[in-house]
């Protein structure tokens, strides 16, 4: 089937967009629908986290109040907290900052992990 169009000097047949009346098609829809990410299911996301899970929750919330400067935000809050040695409020932060930028909360924990030289 095609659907004539017409422009103002100029008349043209363009195919009609297909329909999934085939099995194979049908197939393919299935299994992208399967693989579609959803936050309200039962099962685990990618970081383990579930959305009933505090620490998600947390990160979400941090999302909304401070945008797409959260993770640096929950970095520095952590940074803060290590260095004032609350290891628990550092494990909170440092947690958070993983939920939203697995790569920066590396970065963290591996500069935080280093030794220090103590001068005499």
């Amino acid at each position: 089937m095609t659907v004539t169009t017409t422009a103002p000097n100029k008349v043209s047949r363009v195919p009609a967009p297909m329909r999934a009346s085939n099995a194979y098609a049908r197939a393919m829809a299935v299994r992208a629908m399967r693989r579609a990410a959803n936050d309200n299911g039962g099962n685990e996301g990618m970081l383990g986290l579930t959305s009933q899970d505090p620490m998600l929750r947390a990160a979400l919330r941090h999302f909304a109040d401070h945008g797409l400067g959260a993770a640096r935000e929950a970095r520095s809050r952590a940074e803060y907290a290590f260095f004032e040695g609350d290891r628990a409020a550092y494990d909170w932060w440092l947690g958070i900052t993983r939920t939203l930028d697995r790569r920066l909360a590396n970065e963290a924990s591996r500069s935080h992990a280093r030794p220090t030289l103590e001068l005499l």
